[in-house]
């Protein structure tokens, strides 16, 4: 009953969008029965049409087929929501350029009040002036009437040619981020407890790659040759690695094969693996050289590396399990967790864990989305405390959905240890 109400709410606020789109772009800027009045008519049926075919693409059409919706589909949501954030600037300026056009160049000057006015005379038609002046303070000057039809219509395309220019500069400068691949982010991060011949450790941190109908194959070679590049002693994939089958998806995680490091590649899952079948790719990563940790934990030569399921896997009894990975383990030495989401962090705390490393979050991807983001998440993106537990959060190597990110560029964090005894 509440998913149903959820999709009615959800189905009646995306059509008051696009009426409101359809309204304030095509509309009030053609006449009836115009080109611009058809063809923009149809794109606002067609476009969000396609969005949805591109939500459930996954679920009712085969990888082929979904690339065909994924691409206009998805990048339409982020045009669309730059374009009704423009629009309602808009608003605020319209008034503003109707005042300014109000008067225009055949509207009647006010007369002075102290200039003789010319008076008919009765019977002959002759006039002559007025000798008197109006006493009193001179009458405010009155605006011309109300603004011409031609400048209400030009107002009104002048704003939506701005906004929907707006709107694909935000667009395209946000697709462009995340099609060039991730960039690299250093981040230094001291802990106590680490042995000072460990003072320097660097752990390569990748999240979110979400292989699927938009990225593919190429994405991950990107993202490995780049990690490669710095030749890090640790490799720790953190959950979120797809969007799809094995059979669909398993071509373009090969690349995560040709990764290196002295200690070698992790992976834990994150909850898209859920959705499209955690077992299954758990096994395929394992096949490619790179060691899952389910609720699991390995001791390296100077910490222990540890790390636990998703909670989406609680549904399916697969759940994160602290105790089993981090039980009887020798608390004097450093304790490095990889958990998908950071909410996990409380646990940690609890378990004693140095550090946490997380994604989840994509650091919000489409601003204003951070703000969303902050009310699910202790942490959206970068390094916080708590309690003697550090945890850091890297924004993501890809992006869900629309292929773009807007005040929240995709990375690929190192992550430096530094001993306190160095």
């Amino acid at each position: 009953m509440m998913i149903a109400l959820l999709l009615v709410v959800a189905v009646a606020l995306l059509t008051s969008v696009h009426w409101y789109v359809w309204r304030r772009t095509v509309r009030d800027v053609s006449a009836p029965g115009s080109r611009w009045r058809r063809s923009g008519t149809v794109l606002l049926v067609v476009l969000p049409l396609l969005s949805v075919g591109a939500l459930v693409g996954g679920r009712a059409f085969p990888l082929a087929v979904e690339r065909w919706f994924a691409w206009p589909g998805y990048l339409w949501l982020a045009v669309l929501l730059y374009l009704v954030l423009a629009l309602l600037v808009g608003e605020a300026v319209r008034p503003l350029l109707n005042r300014l056009l109000r008067r225009g160049p055949g509207s009647p000057e006010p007369v002075p009040a102290d200039v003789a006015v010319p008076a008919a005379s009765a019977g002959t038609g002759a006039s002559e002036p007025v000798s008197e002046s109006v006493s009193g303070p001179a009458p405010t000057p009155v605006a011309g009437g109300p603004v011409d039809p031609s400048r209400r219509l030009l107002v009104a395309r002048g704003v939506a040619v701005a906004a929907g220019g707006a709107a694909l500069a935000v667009v395209g400068n946000g697709a462009y981020g995340v099609l060039r691949g991730p960039r690299l982010k250093q981040v230094t991060v001291p802990l106590a407890k680490l042995p000072r011949r460990a003072h320097g450790y660097r752990i390569a941190v990748v999240s979110d790659i979400h292989l699927g109908p938009i990225l593919g194959r190429s994405h991950t070679q990107r993202i490995v040759d780049t990690i490669n590049r710095v030749q890090p002693d640790l490799i720790t994939i953190v959950g979120d690695l797809v969007d799809g089958s094995v059979p669909d998806l398993g071509p373009a995680a090969e690349p995560l094969a040709q990764l290196r490091a002295r200690d070698g590649a992790y992976f834990v899952t994150g909850n898209h693996e859920y959705f499209s079948g955690a077992a299954p790719w758990v096994e395929f990563v394992r096949s490619l050289g790179v060691h899952p940790l389910e609720n699991a934990r390995t001791e390296l030569a100077h910490f222990d590396l540890a790390g636990v399921n998703d909670l989406a896997g609680t549904a399916e009894g697969h759940g994160p399990d602290f105790d089993r990975a981090l039980g009887d383990r020798d608390r004097s030495r450093v304790a490095v967790m990889l958990s998908h989401q950071p909410v996990t962090v409380y646990e940690s705390v609890r378990h004693g864990v140095d550090l946490q490393l997380s994604g989840h979050t994509h650091g919000g991807q489409l601003w204003p989305g951070n703000y969303l983001a902050e009310l699910a998440n202790p942490t959206v993106a970068g390094l916080e405390r708590y309690g003697d537990t550090e945890l850091y959060v890297t924004r993501g190597a890809g992006a869900w959905g629309p292929p773009v990110r807007v005040g929240a560029p995709s990375d690929i964090t190192v992550v430096t240890l530094a001993s306190r005894q160095a």
